[in-house]
């Protein structure tokens, strides 16, 4: 009897470790998110440069003075969502921001002064889909590769060069703009990483190719032409790096 009484804590604890599971961390993979993401990215804008590079060259450099930096690099921020259809296949949508600009001021004598800019503002629209490769798991981690591919829009572009003049006569102050939207895709390429929370990473490769053909001037409402009559075009596309955090729901 006391053998059997002796043997029941035993028995309490084993039949309570059956009834509570073990507690195991595991990486979650949720079926909705939201992506914030930053990309350095190049600025193709070859024909927008090229009125810079004229400034510089004729207006300028003969002159002894620093010329206006061109715009061939900035920042690009986008947030999407991103939704598993399936386990290895996924739709996302989403809307970004690119902005770059470049001055120069100039002072030839007190109270004088000209202030040079070029700005280039562009929101980017995409829809897309993403399809991944087998996992990769090691304890509460996965990875998993994946390549994407989708359409995008370029709304709300906006190319200006301006010059603001003080104190100094017969050198105007004036601001060209011009403005279109136009289509485009992309393509990508990269990795996912899941974590025990809901939080997750994506590291990927990204290419754009978004042109804006036929800049019209936002002032006349006429095409905008360069010194050789050529229409302005501006290519806000190019190669990126995508460094993005997602948040699972």
């Amino acid at each position: 009897m006391r053998t059997r009484l002796g043997m029941l804590p035993a028995l309490l604890l084993l039949a309570f470790a059956w009834r509570v599971p073990t507690a195991t961390a595991a990486a979650e993979v949720h079926r909705f998110s939201i992506v914030l993401s930053s990309i350095p990215t190049e600025l193709r804008a070859k024909s927008f440069n090229s009125l810079i590079d004229n400034i510089n060259d004729n207006a300028l450099i003969p002159r002894g003075l620093q010329g206006l930096e061109t715009l061939k690099f900035t920042w690009m921020f986008d947030v999407e969502t991103r939704y598993f259809v399936r386990q290895n296949l996924a739709v996302s949508a989403g809307v970004g921001r690119i902005r770059k600009s470049s001055s120069q001021e100039y002072l030839p004598g007190i109270g004088l002064s000209v202030k040079l800019s070029a700005h280039i503002t562009s929101v980017p629209l995409h829809v897309g889909a993403a399809y991944y490769l087998a996992p990769y798991n090691q304890g509460d981690f996965q990875a998993r590769a994946y390549v994407g591919a989708g359409f995008m829009s370029v709304v709300y572009n906006r190319a200006s060069i301006q010059q603001e003049a003080q104190g100094i006569p017969f050198v105007p102050t004036f601001v060209q703009t011009g403005t279109n939207d136009a289509p485009g895709y992309y393509v990508e390429a990269g990795s996912h990483m899941f974590f025990a929370s809901r939080y997750s990473i994506l590291l990927s490769g990204i290419y754009r190719s978004t042109k804006v053909l036929n800049l019209i001037d936002e002032a006349t409402g006429r095409p905008w032409l360069d010194a050789k009559g050529h229409p302005v075009n501006l290519d806000v596309g190019g190669l990126g790096f995508r460094m993005a955090v997602g948040i699972g729901f």
